[in-house]
């Protein structure tokens, strides 16, 4: 059981948690965001980050360090905290990225961890190779071999209080990956970066991505703090922290304020295209857009950095409240309205709502009911399979309306798309309190149904008649025929 890491709240596989980075003597709360810094270059420096932004944390390149005669004399000198002028914790990357785009580095995992753990990281990173999407199995597999003995070598290193990174590889094949970090997860390594997922959320791919990171969190323990890295966008935040990710490294702040591209949670806009700013940051406030553009280039790129980082760390903490709040699920179908290939990905997170099912809370604040998505959310599945665990009498009403007089039923349930049925003692009980639509959608009254099927297979002695009203024919045809289907009208009637 890893003790450096403690989840304090949680909504469906998203948490707040403590990772506790002993080497700086820092605690950071997660979901986090690590800057990274360019050493050769910097934007915004670490200490303004620390002081302006409240960072906790960042990442910045060791291998670019070791490789530039200036940095590596003064970081081996001063160490890594002093020469960056920051106090939190720092991680640092091993020069995998490098490889992944030059596909060859001069050092193995032993050097640079030790050269890692020489420059004062409180976080190091072994030399992993990032297998990236589509390639051949035999290729993953290969590498991913390569990616398991640099896990094994960095094992063997004595690092005293610097925590390590366990990369999860594997490329496009969910058992890859799941195996890989199930494999991770038996080291005695702490942080659990998921890797090469940049050229998929590059071309927008980010169903791919959901079921990428949904197989690599199947083989990871509760316990295993997951950083999911190259996401910095505020637009993905929400549904990766849905599905149980909890640090995140930007570069983006800096690389789009150098091509005067404006970040917002609905996307990314051409500073040259703005007339206005949807924004309220400190930069935003006092500007307008062609305020900005008149700066010089520095100052432009600086500002339009301090925007973006503004943007995305208001993200941050708007997850964090919604994780507290119980309604992180609402957030990110907010997100997914935002751009199509987003919708994508949150329907493909609701594909594995079985699995966010074992993390979510049985209890938290109002389930909103505002798509058809809603019907397949973990909840509504949690629901169905608990209703075998349900007292039953032997003449039993399932209505959409109140309780009718008389004793031609022994009781009568409510049916509530899209759960279908519960007892009516349960009403002030969650998820039954959610606000639905008056018009309830198709996928919410077929999932209603699908609860009804639950219910009849679970009791097949019951006598079972459902009282509705205007029912889509696709739900009224997932009824099972032994039920006795009435108008609601009827039964209200009598």
């Amino acid at each position: 059981m890893r003790d450096h890491f403690e989840i304090r709240d949680a909504d469906a596989a998203g948490r707040i948690g403590r990772l506790d980075v002993p080497r700086a003597d820092r605690t950071v709360e997660t979901p986090a965001l690590m800057p990274v810094i360019n050493p050769n270059r910097l934007t915004i420096e670490p200490a303004r980050l620390e002081a302006d932004f409240g960072v906790e944390i960042l990442i910045t390149n060791s291998y670019i360090i070791r490789e530039t005669d200036a940095l590596r004399e003064q970081a081996l000198d001063e160490g890594l905290h002093e020469m960056l002028d920051f106090d939190g914790a720092i991680m640092t990357d091993s020069g995998s990225f490098q490889l992944s785009e030059y596909s060859d580095v001069e050092v193995t995992t032993k050097e640079i961890i030790e050269f890692q753990h020489a420059i004062g990281s409180d976080i190091g990173t072994p030399v992993d190779i990032p297998t990236p999407p589509d390639v051949s199995r035999e290729q993953a597999e290969r590498e991913l071999e390569t990616t398991q003995q640099a896990l094994a070598d960095a094992e063997a290193i004595d690092v005293g209080e610097m925590l390590l990174n366990a990369p999860v590889q594997g490329s496009t094949y969910p058992d890859l990956r799941e195996d890989a970090a199930a494999h991770a997860a038996g080291t005695d390594l702490d942080v659990f970066p998921i890797g090469a997922v940049v050229p998929l959320m590059n071309s927008y791919r980010y169903d791919d991505m959901v079921t990428g990171v949904a197989a690599a969190k199947r083989g990871l323990g509760a316990d295993c703090p997951v950083h999911l890295f190259g996401a910095g966008h505020p637009m993905m935040l929400a549904l990766a922290v849905a599905m149980g990710c909890d640090l995140f490294d930007s570069a983006a702040y800096a690389l789009y304020a150098r091509a005067g591209r404006y970040l917002t949670v609905a996307g990314t806009q051409q500073l040259d295209d703005l007339d206005y700013f949807p924004c309220s940051c400190p930069i935003c406030s006092k500007r307008t857009p062609a305020d900005l553009r008149s700066e010089d280039d520095d100052t432009r790129i600086r500002l339009l950095a301090e925007h973006n980082l503004h943007v995305t760390f208001e993200e941050i903490r708007r997850i964090k409240q919604a994780i507290r709040s119980g309604n992180l699920l609402e957030l990110v179908e907010r997100r997914a309205r935002g751009h199509p290939a987003m919708y994508d990905g949150y329907r493909a997170l609701l594909d594995h709502a079985d699995q966010l099912e074992t993390e979510d809370p049985v209890s938290k604040g109002t389930f909103f009911h505002t798509s058809a998505e809603s019907a397949r959310r973990p909840e509504v599945r949690r629901h169905h399979e608990r209703l075998d665990r349900l007292a039953v009498p032997d003449r039993l009403l399932l209505t959409e309306g109140g309780a009718p007089d008389g004793d031609t039923y022994d009781e009568a349930w409510r049916v509530v798309a899209p759960f279908g049925p519960f007892p009516r003692a349960l009403s002030e009980s969650y998820p039954f309190t959610a606000t639905v639509p008056d018009r309830p959608d198709r996928a919410g009254q077929v999932a209603a149904a699908d609860g009804v099927r639950a219910l009849v297979e679970a009791n097949p002695d019951t006598a079972f008649t459902l009282a509705i009203d205007d029912w889509h024919q696709d739900a009224v045809d997932r009824v099972p025929d032994q039920v006795t289907v009435e108008s609601l009208q009827e039964i209200n009637d009598r």
